[in-house]
């Protein structure tokens, strides 16, 4: 059996800044500091992208629909998104985790993860290169961000979450299985809603009560996931940080401020969605082979219909057609809010991604 102490230690830092998208918008218009606001979810469907800390005291949060969000609060002031603005933003901040290792794997635009084993520096300690990052990203950008330091990626995602706003949490190598053990089940990164609720039903409310459980008894109730949970309880997590994560799909989808009745009308809506694919598709140098089509009813549950083609494809032609062929593929069960295109099995080589540095053993004696 697989032991903490036998496995090579990292010193791992996760990134996550601070509400990012609506902290950009109050740091570009000082107007909306201090005040309630959502980014994006305007008009009768819209969805948020993301709530000021202002906003989530009256239990505002992203992914929530804006009308929702308005009976939340009522002062709620709601800013229209800026991708390009925000992607601006998040190379400045990348541009200075790249001063401290190359090691740096982005999650999204406002978070990644950070090798810092042998950095730049030459800085033994991992909690005082995140306070130095964290205020660089403070005084040359104008954002907070926190962040989380440990042994794994597993264990310093879940740090990271813990201090926030605008702080850090570090477990060290000898604090990691009380942690864990410690640790609330819906805290555990991979476990959502629903994972939770089954875990509490058999009576696994802790990282403890998961600690208890035999290998056997998660495979046979959690599949292939199992295992996962069996060792990141453990503190065991072999994930090294990867510089160039290579894309399993690329989407483009679109809300539609009515619904939509007929087939007739969402072509001419993923005539414009293939479109965005292409230009997207475009800008990565990529192409695929297996098409989903993406459908959210009225009543907000999703269907996706999927398939792969013998060849590669990248053309707005040629994935709009299979779109078509799979809208048509068996007839609607409500009315439709959202329509969306992915393109997966992409032509991507794994022997593009650079090689990771080495790793050295090292005992649980880990200077952080």
């Amino acid at each position: 059996m697989t032991d903490l102490k036998d496995i090579p230690l990292r010193k791992i830092i996760h990134v996550d800044m601070d509400a990012f998208y609506a902290s950009v918008e109050q740091l570009d218009n000082p107007d909306l500091r201090g005040l309630p606001i959502a980014v994006g979810g305007g008009g009768t469907r819209g969805v948020i992208s993301a709530a000021s800390y202002e906003a989530r005291k009256f239990g505002v949060r992203s992914a929530m629909s804006g009308v929702l969000a308005r009976q939340k609060c009522r002062d709620l002031i709601f800013v229209k998104t800026r991708f390009d603005r925000y992607k601006e933003i998040s190379k400045q901040i990348r541009a200075i985790f790249f001063d401290y290792t190359d090691l740096v794997e982005p999650l999204s635009l406002d978070e990644a993860y950070l090798d810092v084993t042998q950095n730049k520096k030459g800085h033994p300690s991992a909690s005082m290169l995140a306070e130095e990052i964290r205020q660089r990203i403070f005084d040359e950008v104008g954002l907070t961000a926190s962040a989380g330091i440990s042994i794994n990626k597993f264990i310093a995602k879940v740090a990271s979450d813990y201090n926030k706003p605008n702080g850090q949490k570090t477990v060290n190598p000898e604090e990691v299985l009380d942690f864990l053990e410690a640790l609330d089940i819906r805290k555990f990164y991979g476990v959502g809603k629903v994972t939770a609720e089954k875990m509490y039903q058999l009576g696994i409310f802790t990282g403890k009560d998961l600690k208890d459980q035999t290998l056997d008894f998660l495979n046979e109730r959690f599949g292939k996931s199992g295992q996962f949970y069996y060792n990141v309880v453990r503190g065991i997590h072999l994930s090294e940080v990867k510089p160039n994560r290579i894309a399993k799909s690329v989407g483009a989808e679109r809300t539609f401020s009515n619904n939509l009745t007929s087939e007739i009308f969402m072509l001419e809506k993923l005539d414009h969605i293939a479109e965005e694919l292409e230009r997207r598709l475009k800008n990565y140098s990529i192409a695929g082979k297996t098409i989903t089509l993406k459908i959210k009813y009225s009543d907000f549950t999703t269907q996706t219909r999927s398939k792969t083609l013998s060849y590669f494809v990248s053309a707005k032609s040629l994935i709009f057609e299979t779109a078509k062929e799979l809208l048509y593929q068996e007839k609607l069960k409500n009315s439709v809010r959202l329509l969306g295109i992915s393109l997966a099995n992409l032509n991507t080589k794994k022997g593009t991604e650079k090689p990771d540095k080495k790793v050295v053993s090292v005992q649980l004696k880990f200077d952080f």
